[in-house]
């Protein structure tokens, strides 16, 4: 018997006019937990779904041997029966069902006369739910809990299955840093069970952190296949886009001129207890020409400020004033947010920036179709002209602006969310995690982007998690604490130790 749970020898996967994985070959040891890299459209996606039965046997070439057998799966119920359970990036969870009938969804829990047993349900459930340390009730309903726990929900449906390998696409894309933490931490307590595991990230930290080995696919094809103790970020990064970065960073050079925007005693409520203060009393400012980063924990009120201030998108009982070139202005809504010259990119692209059911062409107008209207009607020969120029100049790949946006990758989401606010020519954009759930690759565009809207006169707020990205793209940096600003540093001033002395505050001086 070998020590590997799982070999995949020669895998080749073709779709029209594209080879999607050719000769991709594959091992990993039992008991370990095993890290596949590459940038969006790379195949390891492709290459979890034949694996796990999503593409059937006879729709690729190539072997896929488990624990020493040959395995030909018809689809996921097959490689579940052998203990191959993958958990998609994109949840599938129904939102209106418990907890617990989530978990044992076409797997139920039958008592006499073959009818559901509903008491060994919920209580098989409460003993999976422990293992995985999710402390609630099988019968609370998935839509009233956050994507952090519904990720523990799915590994504890995995569990279920009796999972011998379990596949994981993306699964702390979503999540803040102490649910991924959680995660990871589970994961590895998974495998001091037995239970062997494949992660596919972006997250290079991440891998590092629980990685056995790792291995990167690039263009459709198996590069490397990296042991622990041979992992780093560089070698990775070099294996995904086929060259050095020697710099994650695009060069940058100031040209800042006027202040553009100044925002003065802002204050903004929780939307449902107004006794809650979840922004408060901020003044900042950006000028022109200037990237601006803003650097705080998870719950510090970044994404609160940002929204408030946008049209008052969150919040209650929201005072302050907002100045653009020394005059005062008012964003009481989105509509006189965008008509000031100010614009806001969601951190949640796929809920809030983007329609994904539509095509590139409508999601880049959606925010001006005024500019495009003749007589009241939108000119769909211009409107096809724009996103053809945005999808040129933005590098979006694509076959044309009428491809549906939700079949494109992160990066190229993305890149359509900021087609639609560049075109609404703004002074100021505001960015919220703007390279999240994004591979590296594509994050240096989106950084030569933000440098593009600086070197134009455009005032740029971007706010990020990763304190790397603030210090490696911005001017100047605020901190920000329960809401309040505690700190504000020229970037050759700010230090990671710096700022995090400064995020974790509990009063601003």
């Amino acid at each position: 018997m070998t020590t590997n749970i799982l070999e995949m020898r020669s895998i080749t996967k073709t779709f029209p006019g594209v080879k999607a994985l050719a000769n991709v070959s594959l091992d990993v040891a039992r008991g370990d937990v095993h890290a596949i890299c590459g940038e969006n459209g790379a195949g390891k996606s492709t290459l979890m779904k034949v694996l796990s039965g999503v593409y059937p046997h006879g729709t690729y070439t190539g072997d896929i041997v488990f624990e020493d057998e040959v395995v030909e799966f018809r689809d996921i119920r097959d490689s579940e029966a052998k203990g191959i359970v993958i958990i998609h990036q994109e949840l599938a969870l129904s939102p209106y069902l418990s907890i617990a009938e989530n978990i044992f969804l076409n797997n139920e829990q039958r008592g006499a006369l073959g009818l559901i047993d509903w008491n060994k349900t919920n209580q098989e459930a409460a003993k999976l739910l422990a293992r995985v340390g999710l402390r609630e009730k099988p019968t609370t309903r998935i839509m009233d809990i956050g994507v952090g726990k519904q990720q523990l929900v799915e590994i504890a449906k995995a569990l279920s299955k009796r999972v011998k390998l379990l596949i994981l696409d993306e699964p702390t894309a979503a999540l803040n840093d102490e649910d991924s933490d959680h995660l990871l931490d589970l994961i590895l307590h998974l495998k001091g069970q037995g239970i062997t595991s494949i992660i596919i990230s972006h997250k290079l930290n991440e891998i590092k952190k629980i990685s056995d080995s790792v291995t990167v696919i690039r263009d459709g094809r198996a590069i490397e296949t990296m042991a622990k103790v041979d992992v780093t970020e560089d070698r990775i990064i070099k294996d995904m886009v086929g060259r050095d970065l020697e710099h994650r960073y695009p060069d940058h050079t100031p040209n800042v001129g006027e202040e553009i925007l100044r925002v003065e005693d802002w204050t903004a409520h929780h939307p449902q207890d107004v006794t809650r203060v979840v922004v408060n009393n901020v003044n900042l400012n950006v000028r022109a020409g200037e990237i601006v980063g803003i650097a705080g924990l998870m719950g510090a009120g970044r994404t609160e400020f940002a929204m408030s201030l946008f049209g008052r998108s969150y919040g209650s009982r929201i005072t302050g004033r907002v100045f653009k070139y020394g005059k005062e202005i008012k964003t009481r809504t989105v509509t006189e947010a965008i008509d000031n010259g100010i614009a806001y990119v969601t951190e949640d692209r796929k809920t809030y920036g983007l329609n994904l059911i539509d095509d590139i062409k409508r999601n880049i107008s959606m925010a001006s179709l005024g500019k495009l209207a003749r007589g009241g009607l939108v000119d769909d020969n211009e409107e096809y002209k724009v996103a053809n120029e945005y999808r040129t100049s933005m590098n979006i790949k694509a076959p044309s602006v009428l491809a549906k946006v939700g079949k494109l990758s992160g990066g190229n989401q993305q890149k359509v969310v900021l087609s639609k606010w560049i075109y609404s020519d703004p002074d100021v954009l505001i960015l919220d995690e703007p390279t999240r759930g994004i591979d590296v690759g594509a994050k240096y565009e989106i950084y030569t982007i933000i440098n593009k809207l600086a070197a134009a006169g455009k005032g740029v707020i971007v706010i990020s998690s990763e304190l790397p990205e603030l210090l490696g793209i911005s001017d100047r940096v605020y901190t920000i604490s329960e809401g309040r600003i505690t700190g504000e540093f020229p970037i050759e001033e700010a230090t990671p130790e710096l700022l995090i002395k400064h995020m974790t505050m509990e009063k601003a001086r």
